[in-house]
């Protein structure tokens, strides 16, 4: 028997956006502890915003489980938290109730900022901005990534490898301090569950390095010429990537435009701010697709056409602090829309 470093892993009651908490418990297994062998735990639901101080108690359910190679028999527990009786959800558990599917597969595409000292990296400290867009986009060396960006995103790749998460890749992206990581996942709840995870680790890294990671899908405001965060969403059902066709495909585009607003509402906060028409984005309050157009609302790859209208497609709307969750099950209620032959 050996003890093991349980760190349990929730999202708290926070609005429009839940954060990440964490805490850690040992506990005695023979070997790599399974999902089915660890247990519920309890947590104070007043500090969190998931109850209140006269009843306080939540539970943390076990619902995915990750090696963590920083730690001697470090365990990463990804959490659903449920009300005292063990059995309801809490009103803040946004992974319970969604729609599921193993045929479905997401691949998210996170982007994100580094902070250090109030300002992306690479910003004059103090004010002012860095030289405008342009080579930063999967740029290299010292004026475009700067010294310690590299060694965060690449080490974070190596961290969710160990983990067992679906990491596909990484790249500077367009604005200076901006960068991009991808998960792939079979499922909208087992997709969420390795993105969320991916965020805690990338946060958990960036402490030791006193540098932040912002989510906010537009940190630096509208009226600069910066660009803004999202969490592209590639996704595919089965059907989509066996039968397909043309027929099919503008059946689903028009499900996804008669339901913008429903897809909208889930896509993260401050969405308005990002989905100007600009900066490689649709507005807001329209819908369209196109193929390689990254001002499109969803992305039509070549591949797509070129395989009889078969294979995947790239939501872009959703943004930087959506929930994987949310943003998951949304595609999935309209695709159940469209009928299939």
């Amino acid at each position: 028997m050996a003890k093991y470093k349980l760190e349990y892993i929730w999202l708290d009651g926070y609005e429009p956006v839940a954060n990440l908490r964490g805490k850690t418990q040992m506990k005695e297994f023979a070997s790599f502890p399974k999902l089915e062998e660890l247990p519920m735990w309890g947590f104070d639901g007043s500090s969190t915003r998931q109850a209140e101080g006269r009843s306080s108690d939540c539970m943390l359910k076990p619902v995915a489980v990750f090696p963590d190679s920083t730690k001697k028999n470090g365990v990463l527990v990804m959490c659903e938290v449920m009300m005292p009786d063990m059995k309801t959800p809490h009103p803040s558990n946004s992974r319970a109730t969604i729609l599921d599917d193993p045929g479905a597969w997401f691949g998210f595409e996170q982007e994100y900022f580094l902070y250090k000292d109030g300002v992306p990296l690479g910003f004059p400290p103090g004010g002012g901005f860095p030289p405008p867009q342009g080579e930063y986009y999967t740029g290299v060396g010292y004026k475009n990534v700067g010294d310690v960006a590299r060694e965060i995103v690449d080490t974070h790749l190596d961290l969710c490898l160990d983990a067992g998460i679906n990491h596909e890749g990484i790249n500077a992206e367009v604005a200076k301090g901006q960068w991009e990581f991808q998960i792939f996942g079979k499922g909208s709840k087992s997709a969420a569950d390795q993105m969320w995870m991916a965020r805690y680790i990338l946060m958990r890294l960036c402490e030791k390095y006193k540098v932040d990671v912002v989510w906010h899908c537009k940190p630096l405001g509208k009226d600069v010429d910066w660009n803004g965060s999202g969490m592209h969403s590639n996704f595919s059902t089965t059907y989509m990537r066996e039968k397909g066709g043309k027929e099919y495909f503008e059946a689903l585009m028009a499900a996804f435009d008669k339901y913008k607003n429903e897809h909208i509402a889930v896509y993260g906060p401050d969405n308005h701010l990002r989905l100007t028409g600009l900066h490689e984005t649709q507005s807001i309050d329209k819908f369209n697709y196109g193929i390689a157009n990254r001002g499109a609302s969803v992305r039509v790859p070549h591949s797509f056409v070129n395989n009889g209208y078969k294979g995947y497609l790239e939501d872009r709307r959703p943004n930087s602090q959506g929930d994987p969750y949310k943003i998951a099950s949304r595609i999935l209620q309209t695709i159940a829309t469209v009928p299939t032959k």
